[in-house]
């Protein structure tokens, strides 16, 4: 009888233990669940492929050392990769299962803000800490004390991105280009503007385009006609491929000025070069990084075969932020109490040293840090060009 009792009292504490996201039964390993919402496929790959190359070097080398020290508690960690496709709904239901099936600890991602404004509902309806990378839009942690991000915010990176431009190019007429579709393009391209015409001059042509456009050839000729000195193009750098050429085939030869969106590892490869000698706001410079900085880049490259880009860099940082909150909040085998102290060890983080910055964060979950301009190298480096402080 008292076997019986013995038994289903490990039973149910094995049963409790997975429920709260880790293992700890018999030979099994205790375990850390994490998932992450990113884009392996459709418009934007590259952004879903730099964040798990990203999580498994950070997994290998924690797991490799004997795992997460907890209190004295070594935990293996576990990274769920779920595929949002780039599609708001998919952001939504792979953030879902994350939390109500697989039973993750927090969520890393989404990375953009078309996906992030959405599954951050979901996450913090749920009370599930999550971490976007890359998603810069205010609205994607505004109210919502369970969410996130490593990356500075549009209302910072615009103005100071125009006043950049204003130093500079000393120009006074600016065109902008946007994707009216995408909340992350719209956002800033009317942050810019806003500054830009109470600032620097004039916005003389306000052009944009929907999700599924290539041509862009009408746009374009209205800025031309307009008689801009620059144009702004907060857009994802997959539209670059389409743009830029276009706008060189009708005779643009003025500067280019862009947004972290730009950001990629397959820039040059789809713009085919032409955005050589153009700048953009972004969230670290690989040219000429050192540092744990350079380290991370070193292991990333001779793992991958690529230099990281700044999602990929921005998601060390994200998941880094919460596995030192994870150290700081502890592990006590409640899965919802566990998830409330590990949203109260974020929020409470200060000073912490990521490879894009030092981070402190607001009651809105936002990083205070700086942003850095890169120039676009003939060889398609992203070189440091200037930092700019909040």
């Amino acid at each position: 009888m008292k076997k019986e009792i013995l038994l289903r009292t490990i039973i149910v504490f094995c049963a409790l233990a997975l429920a709260a996201g880790f293992t700890g039964c018999g030979p099994r390993e205790q375990t850390i669940k994490i998932g992450f919402s990113i884009p392996l496929t459709g418009d934007n790959p590259m952004v879903g492929e730099g964040s798990k190359n990203t999580g498994e070097i950070i997994k290998e080398a924690i797991n490799g050392a004997g795992g997460l020290d907890v209190g004295g508690t070594q935990y293996k960690l576990e990274f769920i990769y779920l595929d949002n496709e780039l599609k708001a709904e998919n952001a939504v239901l792979t953030v879902t299962q994350l939390i109500d099936q697989n039973k993750v600890l927090a969520v890393i991602g989404p990375q953009g803000s078309g996906r992030a404004i959405p599954a951050g509902e979901i996450c913090n309806d749920r009370r599930t800490p999550m971490v976007s990378a890359w998603s810069t839009n205010p609205d994607t942690t505004k109210n919502r004390p369970y969410v996130f991000r490593a990356c500075f915010i549009d209302p910072f990176q615009a103005p100071v991105a125009a006043k950049f431009t204003k130093e500079k190019f000393d120009v006074s007429k600016v065109a902008i280009l946007y994707n009216v579709e995408d909340d992350y393009s719209k956002t800033l391209a009317e942050l810019y503007r806003d500054s830009w015409n109470s600032n620097y001059g004039e916005v003389v042509a306000w052009e944009s385009f929907g999700q599924k456009d290539q041509d862009f050839n009408a746009q374009l000729t209205n800025i031309l006609v307009s008689g801009a000195d620059i144009l702004y193009v907060p857009v994802y750098y997959n539209f670059l491929g389409n743009i830029v050429p276009q706008a060189k085939a009708l005779g643009w030869d003025k500067p280019i000025m862009g947004a972290d969106a730009w950001g990629s590892a397959d820039l040059w490869k789809v713009s085919n070069g032409s955005v050589a000698g153009y700048y953009f706001t972004t969230h670290y410079a690989a040219a000429g990084a050192v540092g744990r900085t350079r380290e991370f880049i070193d292991t990333y490259n001779a793992k991958y075969g690529y230099i990281p880009d700044d999602v990929a860099a921005l998601t060390y940082d994200a998941v880094n932020i919460v596995l030192e909150s994870v150290r700081t909040a502890g592990i006590t085998g409640n899965l919802e109490r566990d998830r409330d102290n590990l949203k109260d060890a974020i929020a409470g983080l200060k000073d912490f040293e990521g490879i894009t910055g030092k981070m402190s964060f607001t009651p809105d979950g936002d990083p205070q840090k700086e942003a850095v301009v890169v120039r676009i190298s003939d060889s398609g480096e992203f070189v440091f060009e200037a930092s700019l402080a909040p």
